[in-house]
């Protein structure tokens, strides 16, 4: 079973997300707070990390740079699901790492869920 690790500080995406997440055989762990992150990230070992920009204490450009700044989470998988849609940000999220950049509003959980499900079968 591939492990999940959510950033979101939304609780009702929190919601929708773990929902679609565990339905489709995933092993979840979800943080709210931005500064949580790289540590929940090398404790927990996900296969991918879900990972929105705007969040409280740490945004997700500072976590998307620790990550693979860090030797024991630079490998894993992000997948940035942000609001965040201006081309600069997209091309800093691949810049800095991300295998994958999504704008909540042109994509429903189902077809994140597919998007994640493509990438960690790769």
């Amino acid at each position: 079973m591939s492990k999940v690790l959510l950033v979101e500080d939304d609780s009702l995406l929190i919601d929708i997300y773990s929902t679609k997440l565990k339905e489709a055989g995933y092993e979840l762990e979800v943080v709210s707070d931005g500064s949580q992150v790289v540590d929940t990230a090398k404790t927990y070992k996900p296969d991918l990390i879900l990972l929105d920009i705007v969040l409280p204490q740490m945004d997700g450009w500072e976590i998307l740079k620790s990550l693979k700044e860090d030797e024991s989470t630079k490998g894993v998988k992000v997948l940035v699901l942000s609001n965040l849609g201006q081309k600069e940000e997209i091309e800093k999220g691949f810049k800095l790492g991300a295998v994958q950049y999504l704008i909540k509003a042109h994509y429903t959980p189902t077809q994140v869920v597919q998007e994640i499900e493509k990438l960690l079968s790769s």
